[in-house]
């Protein structure tokens, strides 16, 4: 895996520095070992924010390319240069701002941790038009405690969260989660932020019914 901060660009959202970082692995689990011929060469590679305080990694689906299949370096790095030019980092950070605006009450939180508990075995027509959550009993569990205990985003005084504290306590309890799904999962909480954020809009959201 690498990871190659651009310190040129950051922002500050809620009092957290973020600087804008590119990274990538080798998915190794994805490619076929045996093949005596040349084969395909798989990648997962990201361009996002890290957030300074706590080195959380912010992606979204507009910086990420999940299963990128190459044959030599040329075709990796054109595709991270087409990666780089349709990524546009001010909108991601319009967003990501935009959660600092939004909160949910105690209730609310607790509404959500056990619907997030309970997605993983949902059955699959069930799960069809959900936002994934694919967070373990442990990770979960993190989640609740932070919500509680952590210095820089647990909830305010009144029991309420901002949507941006949230965000954060989903992804600290990624950093957790093995190589192979970090990415994804990156990418999974940020849709389901998005989802609570259109909720408290009016918008349906079965995380919050």
């Amino acid at each position: 895996m690498f990871a190659i901060e651009i310190p040129s660009v950051q922002s500050e959202i809620d009092g957290n520095l973020l600087s804008l970082t590119l990274g990538g692995v080798k998915s190794y689990g994805e490619d076929n070992l045996y093949s005596r011929s040349q084969s395909d060469q798989h990648f997962k590679v990201f361009v996002g924010f890290q957030n300074r305080i706590c080195t959380n990694l912010c992606v979204w689906s507009d910086g990420f390319l999940d299963n990128l299949k190459v044959r030599s370096e040329g075709m990796l790095r054109a595709n991270v240069r087409d990666l780089l030019q349709e990524y546009n980092h001010n909108y991601h950070l319009y967003h990501l701002k935009r959660l600092s605006e939004y909160s949910i009450t105690e209730e609310q939180f607790a509404h959500l941790v056990g619907k997030c508990r309970m997605y993983n075995h949902l059955p699959n027509e069930v799960k069809r038009g959900i936002s994934a959550v694919n967070f373990g009993d442990q990770q979960m569990g993190a989640v609740v405690k932070d919500f509680y205990k952590d210095e820089s985003f647990c909830r305010d005084h009144h029991g309420n969260i901002y949507l941006w504290r949230l965000y954060n306590l989903f992804t600290g309890a990624n950093k957790t989660s093995y190589i192979d799904s970090f990415l994804d999962r990156s990418v999974s909480v940020y849709n389901l932020v998005e989802e609570i954020r259109w909720a408290l809009e009016g918008k349906n959201s079965w995380y919050l019914k």
